[in-house]
């Protein structure tokens, strides 16, 4: 028997336990043993009642998501699934008792569901996250759920994949007892009872009284369906499944488990839960670095020095701190240290507001920052960050005074967002230690960690950084020393063909609605205003002697920035501001500067459709992406995807910029580019690698493949 499942026995009482560390996952072995060990009790004569619980520190806390992957690409034959054996431990004539701590999700509580009672740790917690994954529960899960919590409950919990506390489950319905203390002593107990109650086993599916009234559940599921068409923009699988945990009330259990199944093949086989599951993996996929040997170990870091108490050294400052690492905060004057604190402590306030810390805590947390004027103080800090202004000049500046004090085995990291890391580098004594850590803005809310790599960075620098990511609760991206990096880099086309399209005719509130209800978590026009429009036209200024001769230029944006219009710090930009305000309104004024920029160019407007808005700013995201993936400077085409979900709002429902550009069909973007590069110029050069690609018919997944070899 597999090791993966045990069976022991406590008097009359089977005790089967999973033991598939470190979550106890639903993997291949563990339903066949759960199955093979509860008929060998019902076998038994001895044996009045079972328990099921999880070793180690939870109970089931999901299926393999693998397993997914393998039905799509036909590993697996799709009807092989774990319902049938559910219902086996359904039918066991003998009470089975379900004993949950830790978690139990997905699989975990479609199995408890099957189990004719629950008991739990009162800290314990269950849910239905499958939505999180752009599918539904497939083991009966939509079906049980509404005959142990109601129609409305269940339809939140698989709709809005949401983790349900032990008490709030078990006034639901869906635990039955809460245990104090020894959860497999208290759970043997029960079951002994039930036991030698001798009534029969009490069946999940046989429950009808609990549902609701169909009268009162409807305007719930209806405020339901629209609340989750907020909240997943552009997903279907929420609204699945409330079809589903809809059709438990309305059909027999066995139709509705058919109904189910149905459901999640359809969703299993969408784009959308294949985006979602790469987007999983891809987390995953970027710690690991195929040219990083892996005995290679990262330095300690114990204590931070963050240079610069602006925005961004606040967040980064903050980031340090929450993780429990200390930080001396360096600036230079003392206005603008006491603003950098002032902040910081603003933002802290805000958690306190909100229930998520307590004022103790935040005393906690501020006593771990040490302000200072001195940059001798930084002097015993194992890791100094750059966050000053993005200027070359200053940078180089600070990089020399930092040289100067910090000690020898610290790691020098710059927030430089665009600037060249070697050049930086270049003002220290000691280039190995330098690499990029660039934070996105708000640095102690977004995930992301651009980790560039320098000409010179040592392996353990890298391997520090990329640690360190983990550690501050950072999804690290390692990417190479090229303008702009992998993000901004991508962004510029993206945010180009936003304004030439307005340019063009589209209305800017035209253009950002479309990529909102697309999925983007902002158009790409509140995005500039929000960011500052004056950003972008210093860094077109600075660039302009690199970028030949005969291009578009940039017209209506540039005219707003020079009109004073900056975004919201000036109360204008695309659109006008309220006082103090961040709603963006639709403005007359920026629609004349518009106007007058498309007369000053010359330009040829023409009706502009959804299809055009998405295909011209996506595809400008996937050819700069295929280029940056050529030149070597991601890793792989799943590096770019992360980068985007977590640090630019893409959709994780489309898995990516490249990932998506690969559900169309890399040949139909390829020669939508050259349909583009035919209208609109030398801007939309193809990359010479979506070329090779799309005309050898293969994918960016071909092509991370014969670089690296097959994927671990």
């Amino acid at each position: 028997m597999s090791e993966l499942v045990t069976l022991s026995k406590d008097g009359d009482v089977a005790v089967v336990t999973v033991n598939n560390p470190p979550v106890n996952a639903m993997s291949p072995g563990v339903p066949e043993g759960i199955l093979a060990h509860v008929q060998t009790a019902t076998a038994d004569p001895a044996i009045k009642a079972i328990v099921l619980i999880g070793g180690g520190k939870t109970f089931i806390a999901g299926a393999d998501i693998k397993e997914f992957g393998k039905i799509t690409s036909g590993k697996r034959t799709r009807d092989i699934g774990l319902a049938p054996g559910f219902m086996t431990i359904e039918n066991c004539p003998k009470p089975v008792v379900c004993a949950i701590h830790g978690t139990a999700f997905g699989a975990g509580l479609e199995i408890a569901q099957a189990c004719h009672y629950r008991v739990a740790a009162p800290n314990a917690l269950v849910g239905q996250p499958e939505v999180k994954l752009g599918l539904i529960p497939g083991a009966a899960g939509t079906q049980r759920l509404p005959r142990l919590a109601g129609v409305v409950h269940a339809a939140e919990m698989c709709a809005m994949g949401n983790p349900v506390s032990a008490k709030q489950a078990h006034e639901w319905g869906i635990i039955d007892q809460l245990i104090d203390g020894d959860l497999l002593k208290g759970a043997v107990a029960f079951a002994r009872a039930q036991g030698a109650s001798g009534k029969p086993p009490r069946k999940t599916r046989e429950i009808g009284d609990r549902f609701g009234d169909p009268a009162a559940n409807a305007p719930a599921l209806a405020e339901l369906r629209k609340q989750a068409a907020k909240q997943f923009r552009g997903m279907q699988s929420p609204q699945r499944a409330i079809d589903a945990v809809e059709a438990a009330a309305k059909l027999p259990f066995d139709e509705g488990c058919k109904k189910e199944g149905e459901i999640f093949l359809e969703c299993l086989f969408s784009n959308e839960s294949k985006g979602m599951i790469h987007t999983f993996f891809g987390e995953r996929t970027v710690a690991k670095i195929p040219d990083l040997p892996k005995d290679v170990k990262p330095l300690e870091v114990k204590s931070a020095a963050i240079v610069g108490a602006g925005t961004m050294g606040g967040g980064i400052t903050m980031t340090y701190v929450n993780a429990g690492i200390p930080v001396v905060l360096k600036e230079v004057d003392q206005p603008a240290l006491d603003r950098g604190l002032e902040t910081i402590k603003r933002n802290y306030g805000v958690s306190v507001q909100r229930g998520k810390m307590t004022q103790a805590q935040v005393d906690q947390k501020l006593a771990m920052i040490k302000p200072t004027l001195n940059y001798s103080d930084i002097k015993d800090a194992d890791i100094v960050v750059e966050a000053v202004f993005e200027n070359m000049e200053l940078k180089k500046k600070v990089f020399g005074e930092i040289d100067k004090v910090a000690k020898p085995g610290a790691v020098l990291a710059s927030n430089t967002s665009t600037l060249n890391i070697d050049e930086i580098a270049g003002a220290t004594s000691r280039p190995q230690m330098v690499v990029g850590n660039h934070f996105f803005s708000p640095a102690n809310v977004m995930k992301l960690l651009e980790i560039v790599r320098g000409k010179q960075s040592k392996q353990e620098v890298l391997a520090t950084s990329m640690a360190l990511a983990k550690r501050l609760g950072k999804v690290g991206v390692l990417v190479g020393n090229c303008w702009g990096f992998v993000g901004n880099r991508m962004f510029g086309p993206y945010m180009r063909e936003a304004a030439f399209l307005v340019e063009e005719g589209a209305k800017v509130q035209d253009v950002d609605a479309v990529l909102y209800e697309w999925g983007m978590a902002m158009g790409p026009l509140a995005v500039g205003d929000l960011a500052g429009l004056d950003v972008g036209y210093k860094v077109r200024k600075e660039a302009e002697h690199h970028i030949p001769k005969g291009l578009r230029p940039h017209l209506a944006d540039n005219r707003l920035v020079e009109a004073g219009r900056h975004g919201q710090k000036t109360g204008a930009g695309w659109y006008r501001y309220e006082k103090g305000g961040r709603a963006p309104i639709p403005d007359p004024e920026a629609e004349r500067i518009i106007a007058a920029a498309v007369k000053e160019g010359n330009i040829k407007q023409h009706p502009i459709s959804k299809e055009e808005i998405i295909e011209r700013t996506i595809y400008g995201l996937v050819n700069e992406g295929a280029n940056i993936l050529d030149e070597g400077h991601a890793l792989r085409s799943v590096d770019i995807d992360i980068v985007y979900v977590y640090g630019y709002g893409f959709p994780a429902f489309r898995g990516g910029p490249m990932f998506y550009a690969e559900t169309i069909g890399l040949k139909k973007v390829y020669d939508r580019v050259c349909q583009f590069e035919k209208e609109h110029g030398a801007w939309w050069k193809p990359s010479p690698l979506l070329k090779r690609l799309a005309e050898a018919g293969q994918t960016f997944a071909d092509f991370d493949r014969q670089k690296w070899g097959a994927a671990d």
